[in-house]
């Protein structure tokens, strides 16, 4: 019923124009991004659960909260405008209201957000002169371009776009999104934008996506850090005049497409996490709870020994077993089951009868899954993470250099 689109991006929905330059935030690199819809849209929003919030999260979360129709939404990288009291309110007031007025738009029609190093005040006056040239740059094939410019410690592009068919025709599903360090689940140093051209109402459309994130990047970590900058916005521009209509079987169609195109997001953030060299699902089968699942497998997705052993591809599945114990949920440990992909690792009652040569094998793989059955219930989830190598110390050492 939907398919992925190659090099598919926010612009391949139908109406949405955008660009990503550098502005000067940041040295050689793209800095600044600007999407822009044709018509306006109804919008959705997850952000940060941090209490330390920046004034870019604060201002566009209280336009979703007031259910704002929007047609834009500025980003910057390089600088996160995060801790910097009430002048970077002021300077994150002042380039939404310049942008606004230099597309033509109510200050309330454009949503912002920021990337980047905290407690740096932004310098307004680069950012006017980039919404100047961005403007003209606004293109319907711009969102690589975007998707580059919203990238800090990232080393891939993140840009995925997909069409679905509905009873009444065929909508776009697009979206672009960044995120590498500083990543845990209720968000994290990660922004996503989505778009699409169907017409959905805006509490439904918030609906939606709050039960997206809740299983694709809310199950991810790379370190365990939240950030004071997260987001993920979804428009509707209903341009395809295609209404989704609620308890329709068209809506569970969108959703299910939604899920897919947010859980490749998110898989995408965690492979590109800094430093990683390994992508790792971890599944957590048939707990006593849906919290019980994703308590042990948020603890075994941020635990650093865990991650170091899969790093070094090392067969130990007792920092597994040991994780989970310290996660506070009540489980039996002998009867814990443990796999590596297909293979069996630990069996009930410890018994850890198996070849390291093939464990190992597994564990050097770019992708696996680690499988724990607790055999105490029916509830199950899974979550996404990645190893930790040297090279996150490196990176976390100069971030600011």
């Amino acid at each position: 019923m939907f398919n992925f689109i190659e090099n598919g991006s926010i612009t391949s929905v139908k109406g949405i124009l955008s660009a990503g330059i550098h502005a000067g935030l940041k040295r050689k690199r793209k800095d600044l991004a600007l999407i822009l819809s044709e018509q306006p849209c109804n919008a959705a929003g997850t952000f940060t659960l941090n209490k330390v919030k920046a004034a870019p999260i604060i201002i566009s979360k209280k336009m979703i909260d007031n259910k704002e129709s929007v047609k834009a939404i500025l980003i910057n990288s390089g600088n996160a405008n995060a801790c910097t009291g009430e002048k970077g309110f002021e300077d994150a007031l002042e380039t939404q209201k310049y942008c606004a007025d230099k597309l033509g738009l109510k200050q309330s029609e454009v949503l912002i957000s920021s990337t980047g190093v905290i407690g740096e005040y932004l310098p307004v006056d680069i950012v006017k002169k980039g919404v100047k040239k961005i403007i003209e740059n606004l293109t319907e094939d711009g969102g690589l371009a975007a998707a580059e410019a919203i990238m800090t410690t990232d080393l891939k592009i993140k840009s995925f776009a997909l069409k679905i068919k509905l009873s009444k025709g065929e909508i776009t599903l697009g979206g672009i999104c960044k995120g590498s360090g500083m990543i845990m689940p209720n968000m994290a140093t990660m922004l996503a934008f989505i778009a699409t051209d169907a017409d959905i109402d805006q509490p439904i459309l918030q609906q939606l996506l709050s039960q997206t994130v809740n299983n694709s990047f809310n199950k991810i970590s790379v370190d365990g850090e939240t950030s004071t900058n997260d987001m993920v916005i979804l428009l509707s521009n209903g341009i395809s005049k295609i209404k989704i209509e609620e308890h329709s079987e068209d809506i569970k169609i969108f959703q299910e497409a939604l899920l897919s195109i947010t859980q490749k997001m998110a898989k995408s953030i965690v492979a590109d996490g800094e430093g990683a060299t390994k992508l790792i699902t971890v599944e957590v089968k048939n707990a006593k709870t849906e919290r019980d699942a994703d308590t042990i497998a948020k603890t075994i997705a941020n635990s650093p020994l865990v991650k170091t052993a899969i790093n070094g591809s090392d067969a130990n599945w007792g920092r597994i077993l040991s994780a989970a114990g310290s996660s506070g949920v009540e489980f039996a440990p002998e009867k814990v089951e443990i796999k590596f992909d297909d293979m069996s690792i630990l069996k009930k009652n410890y018994n850890t009868k198996f070849c390291e040569i093939e464990a190992k094998q597994i564990l050097s793989k770019d992708e696996l899954t680690i499988s724990i059955e607790l055999n105490e219930g029916e509830h199950n989830t899974t979550w996404w993470t990645c190893d930790f190598s040297e090279k996150y110390v490196q990176i976390n050492s100069s971030y600011r250099s």
